[in-house]
């Protein structure tokens, strides 16, 4: 049994509820674990090598997130936004979308900012309100393709652990819903995988009449991430009574995007170099060395990431496995080869890896190059 003062393992959490998310919250930076030498690890007791190697699983399968300029542009906006939002009661607040490609790291990037939104709250006004009820900053709700208004109703009440959530009707939950986001003075309310709804069709529309609902009565800030939201007519002007609804959403929300990392200019090159350097410090093996990642496999790992910080974190984290598991102790060219990534990525690979190869692309900056040669 754990000693009362751990916390639960973030691997049995879901943030669908308020005391996980508190856990997720409140969780002090993990410890990177120190690096040893091939000596050192020889040396080590049967015990403590395996609670060593388990330390270094932990340590690399949750190497995020690391503060790239896209993470850092976007929580400047939402800090712009969520603090511009502060209006009375009887004013709508703007709400905001990220709407971007998968494996670009949005859900992780809006989850870090609503832990640092939620220490701030927590820290400025208490963890209990003036009524004497519990604090609850964010609350934080994950969408279903078959998500309606009653379905959003519930899966808020789900996140407090309301008792009505299970026998109340739609127009109740919602009721209810807002008397859990007042008394708990609730001020981001996020919305993910926003794309999973059908929004023009009966039950999209429904759920947006209801967003819009939400952000004339709750005295929060709607935060949505998706996928294709564009596309989805989330911010179309639209002609037809149902698309008109849509429209009014899209007209009170500020979309964000995070984009792909970029080698066709020098700094979108000197970027994919930083972040690699940044990983590199991150690495828990024994043979890795300067260098290892920034210049020798810079342009494999873009390559095999397509510059989507998903995929390239997948692969690091699925070489730093092997490499460890084999004795290896390094990442190689030969050994990532081995590791396999997502589909998406090894599907838009071939094209790049010929351009790079052929030395029509280039993902090193200039000094990077020379100082190479």
């Amino acid at each position: 049994m754990n000693a009362p003062s751990q916390q639960p393992s973030s691997a049995v959490l879901t943030l669908s509820r308020k005391e996980d998310f508190k856990v997720f919250c409140d969780a002090p930076a993990r410890a990177q674990p120190p690096t040893l030498s091939r000596d050192e690890l020889e040396v080590l007791a049967t015990a403590d090598r395996h609670a060593y190697n388990r330390a270094r699983r932990e340590w690399h399968a949750n190497l995020g997130p690391i503060r790239t300029p896209q993470l850092a542009a976007l929580h400047e906006d939402l800090w712009d936004i969520v603090d511009s939002n502060l209006q009375d009661g009887d004013r709508a607040k703007g709400a905001v979308a990220v709407d971007a490609f998968p494996g670009l790291g949005k859900t992780t990037a809006v989850l870090a900012f609503a832990r640092e939104f939620h220490r701030r709250e927590i820290a400025e006004h208490g963890a209990f309100t003036a009524q004497g009820h519990e604090r609850w900053p964010v609350c934080r709700v994950g969408l279903t393709g078959n998500t309606g208004m009653k379905d959003l109703n519930r899966a808020m009440l789900e996140f407090f652990g309301h008792p009505g959530r299970q026998t109340s009707t739609a127009a109740q939950l919602g009721l209810q819903a807002l008397d859990c986001v007042l008394s708990c003075d609730v001020r981001l309310l996020v919305l993910d995988d926003l794309h999973f709804l059908k929004w023009r069709k009966t039950s999209g529309i429904e759920v947006s009449n209801h967003l819009k609902w939400i952000a004339n009565e709750f005295p929060v800030t709607l935060l949505k991430v998706g996928v294709g939201l564009a596309t989805k007519g989330l911010f179309s002007e639209g002609e037809t009574a149902g698309e008109t609804v849509l429209a009014q959403t899209g007209r009170r929300t500020t979309r964000l995007d995070m984009p792909p990392f970029t080698i066709d200019t020098g700094q979108g090159r000197h970027h994919w170099r930083q972040l690699l350097l940044a990983l590199e410090q991150r690495l828990v093996l024994a043979d890795k060395y300067p260098g290892m990642l920034a210049d020798g496999l810079s342009d494999y790992l873009f390559a095999r990431s397509t510059g989507h910080i998903g995929s390239l974190m997948t692969l690091i984290n699925r070489g730093c496995q092997r490499a460890q598991r084999t004795g290896a102790e390094r990442l190689t060219l030969d050994l990532l080869d081995q590791v396999k990534n997502d589909e998406a990525a090894e599907h838009a690979r071939r094209e790049l890896e010929c351009a790079l190869q052929s030395g029509k692309a280039t993902s090193r900056p200039r000094r990077a190059r020379a100082t190479r040669r």
